[in-house]
């Protein structure tokens, strides 16, 4: 089992996989740290808040007889960090690995193409001319 484990571990996927989480945790957390110092304030301003978190709040009666509040600001903070991660890593990560798959390709030597199987009509037809030499 403790074999197993080790041969599991030690493949390049895994460990890949470990180093993308690491990175990727951190990745966010600049990303996270720009929206927040930056872009939430410059929103926030612009709607008249302090802070993109603190504008768009809808204040609903609860049954208990206080209030509830529906923070639309807060929505659009998740989504801004969202496409601003999604955005840098496609930048980053996906477009460049594109162009490295292309450039690859078009090194790669061209295989002659294999001769095309005969079809079942050919080989039937072999098939009964060997039968009509007997």
């Amino acid at each position: 089992m403790i074999k197993g484990f080790k041969e599991f571990i030690s493949r390049g996927n895994v460990i890949d996989l470990a180093v993308a989480v690491v990175i990727g945790a951190a990745f966010g957390a600049v990303v996270s740290s720009v929206v927040d110092a930056l872009v939430n304030p410059l929103v926030g301003a612009l709607l008249g808040g302090t802070d993109l978190t603190q504008t768009l709040v809808v204040e609903i009666p609860t049954v208990a007889g206080g209030t509830a509040a529906l923070a639309f600001g807060a929505i659009l903070d998740a989504l801004i960090k969202f496409f601003a991660i999604a955005l840098v890593v496609y930048l980053v990560f996906v477009l460049p690995m594109n162009k490295l798959r292309e450039r690859a390709a078009r090194r790669k030597p061209v295989e002659p193409e294999a001769p095309a199987a005969p079809t079942e009509a050919e080989l039937l037809t072999e098939i009964r001319d060997l039968l009509a030499k007997r």
